[in-house]
């Protein structure tokens, strides 16, 4: 599981950091998932432009197109009990997160956000890791 962070680097600014998460995508050796809920934040921060770069409509479309592409489709649909597995993020609009991880079975949520890896500090008991794109890419050396 991506968060929006992790996504704009990947599909906008080409960052380095996310060439390890492309290249292990490309080989088959992950599985990216996304649901409609965090889809449409991408969309939305996607439509609202950068400090130094704005996409039009169709770079922006082209992103969503590829992000379709990369990920696998799921439906984040928690129960009341599967949902107090999960701790409380700090900021509650990161919570889709957690979910989505969660309902799609995800062994990592990959972020940069500093809410969700506060989380992570603070070892709750959560079935998948939460971890930065460079922790990640140490974790796949292990796999």
């Amino acid at each position: 599981m991506l968060d929006t962070h992790v996504w704009l680097d990947w599909l906008v600014f080409e960052d380095e950091g996310s060439v390890p998460i492309r290249n292990a995508v490309g080989t088959g050796r992950v599985e990216i998932y996304m649901d409609a809920v965090c889809e449409e934040e991408l969309a939305r921060v996607l439509a609202r432009g950068f400090a130094k770069r704005t996409l039009d409509a169709r770079a922006q479309e082209a992103c969503i197109a590829q992000c379709r592409r990369l990920s696998k489709r799921i439906e984040a649909r928690l129960s009341e009990g599967e949902r107090r597995q999960l701790p409380l993020c700090r900021d509650p609009d990161d919570q889709k997160f957690l979910e989505a991880a969660l309902a799609a079975g995800a062994s990592f949520l990959v972020t940069k956000d500093r809410a969700l890896l506060e989380l992570s500090r603070r070892r709750s008991r959560l079935p998948f890791r939460i971890v930065t794109p460079t922790d990640f890419r140490a974790a796949l050396a292990g796999y």
